[in-house]
């Protein structure tokens, strides 16, 4: 392994070894508190843009599996641990990660005290840095001149639909930035997909008759997004059983008239607790957001909370009172797990089967 540098936009410099691919990339430092899974994270389109920094102290001794894509091309910028493992016994191993980060050409970084670094990204929230092989006033330089896109939704979504064929309920899948999660769901559930992309009109979805819709996870700010997006929504919603995921969630919400705030720490893993307010059960799922529902501007006469973080208090799933519409923040689909909230696809089959009624 080579030496290399973890650099901050604040002039903190982490020398570790490189691992993967030798790129030198910028993006914004989130850290991901999942025991497992680390496979799923780095291939989830969430990430877009961003390097990630696993606090498990031990990446890669599960190698990678044909089974635990989340998108067929990870366009994660790095990946930052503590140790690295060169062996694993896992049958099903196809790629160890080094062999896959160099295929995607993503680079990592090694031997690199995570812990410190997390509790520095608690404190200081979402900062922009570089993975480079020199730690100079060059790289700082370079750091502080990049400038990270917005439209990280139009670069990782589907640019034209496609079906992901069965037997059973017709499903049209918005796609943000769609986690396979979602697509394994459906498919265990034997619903007839089509994906569209992003921009797609509520005319367009409206023609292929769907049972319902579900609006997908994706990367980014929904602020970023157009109006037009708003309007399919709030067209869809009013017509079709309709299932909103992660960003789909925050769309959703400001498609009701609820206004979106940025988490001074993002949440990044499985390790929240969340109540389901109408039986008081304690699950907990995957969450990947950096921008949460303001409780203060739900309109409680359209929308009622239907979940809720329990440490600290934020929004977690919403319903429609009047339309057959809901939506989590978090990944319902257990990849990585845990599978607590699988349901609510069960959920949304049943919703589809009453309307069909």
């Amino acid at each position: 392994m080579t030496q290399r540098y973890l650099i901050l936009e604040d002039g903190s410099v982490y020398a570790g070894n490189g691992f993967g691919a030798g790129a030198t990339t910028t993006g914004e430092i989130v850290f991901n508190t999942s025991m497992v899974g680390y496979q799923e994270v780095v291939t989830n389109q969430i990430y877009h843009n961003q390097i990630i920094v696993y606090s498990q102290p031990i990446i890669g001794a599960t190698g990678i599996s044909h089974d635990s894509y989340e998108s067929i091309l990870p366009t994660a910028k790095g990946m930052v641990v503590r140790d690295v493992a060169t062996i694993s016994k896992n049958r099903q191993r196809s790629l160890s990660l080094d062999q896959f980060l160099k295929q995607h050409n993503i680079p990592g970084i090694s031997d690199v005290d995570t812990r410190q670094l997390i509790r520095k990204l608690q404190s200081v929230g979402t900062i922009k840095g570089s993975i480079v092989d020199v730690a100079d006033d060059h790289a700082f330089d370079q750091l502080h001149a990049t400038v990270l896109t917005n439209q990280q939704v139009a670069q990782v979504a589907t640019p034209k639909p496609y079906p992901n064929p069965n037997t059973g309920y017709n499903v049209v899948v918005i796609d943000f930035g769609l986690k396979h999660g979602i697509l394994r769901q459906l498919s265990q559930r034997h619903c007839n997909v089509t994906v569209l992309p992003w921009n797609a009109d509520a005319q367009a979805i409206i023609s292929l008759d769907p049972d319902g819709v579900i609006l997908s996870t994706g990367p980014g700010s929904p602020l970023d997004l157009p109006e037009s997006v708003l309007e399919m929504v709030r067209t869809i919603q009013e017509r079709i059983p309709l299932f909103a995921v992660g960003l789909g969630h925050e769309l959703f919400a400001l498609a009701n008239g609820a206004s979106m705030t940025r988490l001074g720490t993002a949440h990044h893993g499985p390790n929240h607790p969340i109540r389901k307010i109408i039986t008081n059960d304690i699950i907990y799922a995957e969450e990947a957001q950096e921008y949460v529902v303001d409780s203060e501007t739900v309109d409680r006469n359209r929308l009622i909370t239907t979940y809720l973080d329990l440490i600290d208090g934020s929004i977690q799933g919403l319903r429609h009172r009047d339309y057959p519409a809901f939506s989590v923040q978090f990944f319902p689909d257990g990849a990585p797990g845990p599978h607590d909230s699988v349901d609510l696809f069960d959920e949304f089959m049943e919703i589809m089967g009453t309307r069909e009624g």
